[in-house]
């Protein structure tokens, strides 16, 4: 073994549920048992002898052979195993790999599983085979298991010492595992610490003797000192998601490796400022405020993620004036409110919402007055981004003739045609809906003047922003049926969970379709939103990118590979770069590479530099004027 210096660990990891988010021998029993019509009942007594040897209720070498006497194991079970091994490694193994690739020559494997099934992992890990010491299966000449080589410690009580001590490592020597096996591995005095490691299992006796407890790699990398000096375990960073926000987000977070909360409802702002205290990562969807008053609370927080398109429920600019990052996922339930515009366009085409009612309350009306087709009509889009064009797309399929209205240039598509003035739009269309986004200026942009442009009987629409119309003008032209019927999915005001009520001058009223918001909320939508901002949040906590950020400049990053990278946001001012090089070029930083890019507020600056340096050589970058907020990454 290579000479380790005196205060440097060497580390003992044991497999199963460590390395591996599996039991070996339970893994085994579903492919063995596979068919076997008492398959079940072996399967539980199997898992029950793991959980008493364990948690050292039953002594390992005993349980080991009954476990096998249950299996009725072959050759082709192992191999099968061994084949999915890779997909089985722990969350946060599979996040430090570089870890043990860098540090391979003091690791080691001890468990007492099974050579053939760990030897995959380990080659992925870096780690030697002559580091990984396991049970060997004994097989008989037509590949069934016979039992272990009974001449390996592992296969007897307190094996897991005896060979720690026959190997003669320089100390100090760090055990991780889940097991009673492993912690006699410290309590015999073969090992200097345990670490009870809880991220697939916490076993109470274990954690009890333990030295200390890991939740995942990250956490005992950090408290080891050995995962860059500074690095901050991502168990540690907490995130706070509000307004049930899909759990394909929770899963992937999580999965990460990062500490996630959740709560149903939306927050108002008072409860808001309690809840943020202390939360690195807030995550809204429509009904939450994010204010600057908020902001001056949130001791922390470093980003926010908008599981919605809008972000005018975000103060942009005091986010980036506190270095906070603000992410959205503008195009995820595009499809999902096209679909609804279109539905919608065809039941007010043919009264079907009225018609409906009237038959709850027990009237036969067969009639064909009012009622069209949307084939040969004119539809007049406002606002042509993601959602307005692509209901352009599909409504063009239908037959429907398309105008369209927007302030910036757009290409249209199909056979679409663009109108330089809005009166124009209105004057043409029977059908005009809305899809501009949600900014202050946009506020009741369409009222009663735009009412009264519009073709005697046409047909509204709003799914995009309630702040944009004048509901009450709304409510006007309808009663006086210079409009024929409207659409509305959003609101001015709208209640903040399900159980607080609902009120709009458009209840009630004939020929009008009221939806809750729902015009993004489908499934598919949803979970597609949360899997797009997710990684949109991971990617800037992880390496600093911000690519789709809506109120920092935008970088792509690569991963941080072999190197610490350092983020620092400032103000957008004279002189911080300047500034920020001789710094570094003081601390006698190799600097790797850098990027810088700004707007009119802020600049970001990443740097990756070599790994060796004093941590005092960081300071003078917190320091430097026009600083907004400095980051870390290994």
């Amino acid at each position: 073994m290579t000479s380790l210096i005196a205060d440097t660990p060497v580390f003992v990891f044991d497999f199963d549920s460590t390395l591996v988010r599996i039991e070996t021998l339970e893994a085994l029993a579903e492919l063995s048992l596979a068919g076997a019509p008492d398959a079940e009942e072996r399967k539980a007594k199997i898992a029950e002898l793991t959980e008493l040897a364990m948690n050292g209720h039953l002594g390992f070498g005993e349980a080991l052979q009954q476990r096998l006497a249950l299996l009725g194991l072959r050759r082709e079970h192992v191999e099968t195993l061994a084949d999915r091994i890779l997909d089985e490694a722990s969350a946060s193994v599979r996040r430090n790999v570089d870890f043990f690739e860098r540090n391979a020559d003091r690791i080691y494997i001890l468990s007492g599983g099974f050579t053939e099934v760990i030897a995959p992992l380990a080659a992925r890990l870096g780690i030697a085979p002559d580091h990984v010491l396991a049970n060997e299966l004994v097989y008989d000449d037509d590949g069934r298991v016979t039992g272990v080589n009974e001449a390996n410690p592992l296969a007897r009580e307190n094996g897991k010492p005896t060979v720690i001590n026959s190997l003669n490592l320089q100390r100090p020597i760090v055990i991780v595992g889940d097991g009673w096996n492993d912690a006699e591995v410290k309590l015999s005095g073969a090992a200097d610490r345990f670490y009870a490691f809880t991220e697939i299992v916490a076993r109470p006796k274990v954690v009890e003797v333990a030295d200390a407890v890991s939740s995942s790699m990250d956490e005992l990398l950090f408290a080891e000192g050995v995962s860059g000096r500074w690095s901050y375990p991502r168990n540690r960073i907490k995130m706070l998601l509000l307004e049930n926000i899909h759990p394909a987000a929770v899963e992937r977070l999580e999965e990460a490796g990062y500490s996630v909360e959740t709560l149903k409802g939306a927050l108002d702002e008072d409860d808001l400022i309690e809840a943020i205290k202390g939360v690195h990562v807030l995550g809204i969807r429509s009904k939450s405020t994010v204010s600057k008053r908020v902001l001056e609370h949130a001791d922390r927080l470093m980003a926010v993620a908008a599981f919605c398109i809008g972000t005018n429920q975000i103060d942009l600019e005091a986010c980036a004036d506190k270095g906070v990052a603000v992410f959205n996922a503008p195009f995820s339930n595009t499809r999902s409110v096209v679909e609804l515009a279109l539905g919608m366009m065809i039941v007010m085409m043919r009264d079907v919402a009225d018609k409906s009612r009237q038959m709850h309350q027990g009237i036969w009306n067969k009639s064909a007055t009012g009622s069209r087709e949307v084939r040969g009509k004119t539809l007049g889009i406002i606002g042509y981004g993601a959602i307005g064009s692509q209901l352009s797309v599909l409504a063009e399929n239908l037959g429907m003739r398309v105008l369209f209205y927007d302030l910036s240039e757009r290409l249209a598509l199909g056979n679409a045609r663009r109108v330089r003035k809005l009166d124009d739009l209105l004057a043409e269309s029977d059908v005009v809906t809305l899809h501009v986004d949600g900014r202050k200026d946009n506020a009741n942009i369409f009222g009663r003047d735009q009412f009264a442009k519009m073709k005697h009987g046409a047909l509204f629409l709003n799914l995009a922003r309630g702040h944009i119309v004048d509901v009450e003008a709304l409510a006007d032209a309808l009663k006086s049926g210079q409009l024929g019927g409207a659409a509305v999915d959003v609101f001015p005001e709208e209640p903040r969970t399900n159980s607080d009520p609902f009120d709009s001058p458009l209840i009630g009223l004939d020929k009008v379709i009221l939806t809750p918001h729902v015009g993004g909320s489908t499934e598919e939508a949803q979970e597609a939103i949360a899997e797009f901002a997710a990684e949109r949040l991971l990617n800037y906590l992880n390496r600093g990118d911000t690519t789709f950020c809506v109120n920092l400049p935008n970088v792509q990053l690569s991963e941080v590979s072999r190197a610490h990278r350092l983020l620092h946001i400032h103000k957008n001012q004279p002189g911080v770069l300047a500034e920020l090089n001789r710094a570094l070029s003081e601390a006698g930083l190799n600097i790797l590479g850098q990027h810088l890019k700004t707007d009119e507020r802020t600049g970001y600056v990443i740097i990756d530099v070599d790994r060796d340096y004093d941590r005092e050589a960081v300071k003078a970058l917190k320091q430097i004027p026009g600083t907004v907020k400095f980051r870390m990454l290994h």
